[in-house]
């Protein structure tokens, strides 16, 4: 995803082939992004922050949960519409704790029970920053606001009952982001340029 969306050419090596990052691989073709897979790595040409392109239909997240939330954060501070549909197990998985804060963020979201479950529309566009309070401790609801945060004006927030796993923030940080802990608040700049990386 952040390879996706840096200006450039990210190499990942030694990757996990999953349902899920397959799932993400093509959601991320259908978006505009030139992926090459080969046999022990994958090269990925981003096209920065806004070089996602609408789909041409509806992306179907199969049955991962972790690539359709966090992928949300992403799809709010788009320019366009996009439907996420899923399959049947995932059709029953919520997705209130993320939709709830990107609707806060400026997104508009539509779907079953109030946007709490697939298929869910996102119409992405300009978003403010906000400052969450979570009332559970998900990685999968932090990413999500904090990808969101790269598309705010100012500086979004995340504060957690105790603190989940930390891949998002220190990939992001990798790749150029200004991220900053505070006990168990998160916090990242908007509008930061992301760059390429060898993973």
């Amino acid at each position: 995803m952040l390879g996706s969306i840096a200006g450039g050419t990210t190499t990942i090596e030694n990757i996990l082939h999953s349902d899920d990052t397959e799932t993400t691989i093509a959601v991320f073709r259908a978006l505009g992004i030139d992926i090459k897979e080969e046999p022990e790595k994958i090269i990925i040409t981003g096209k920065g922050l806004s070089g996602l392109s609408a789909p041409p239909s509806e992306l179907f997240m199969r049955n991962s949960g972790t690539s359709m939330r966090i992928l949300m954060g992403i799809l709010a501070g788009q320019p366009f519409q996009t439907t996420l549909t899923a399959d049947e197990g995932l059709s029953k998985r919520p997705m209130g704790r993320v939709t709830e804060p990107l609707s806060l963020m400026g997104a508009r979201i539509e779907g079953q029970d109030n946007g709490n479950f697939a298929p869910i529309t996102i119409q992405g566009g300009k978003l403010k920053a906000i400052d969450h309070i979570s009332k559970v401790a998900s990685a999968q609801v932090k990413s999500a606001i904090l990808l969101a945060g790269l598309y705010a004006d100012g500086t979004t927030s995340v504060t957690e009952p105790s603190r989940s796993r930390d891949h998002t923030e220190r990939m992001l940080r990798a790749f150029g982001a200004k991220v900053s802990v505070n006990g168990l608040k998160v916090s990242i700049e908007g509008g930061a340029k992301l760059d390429p990386r060898d993973i």
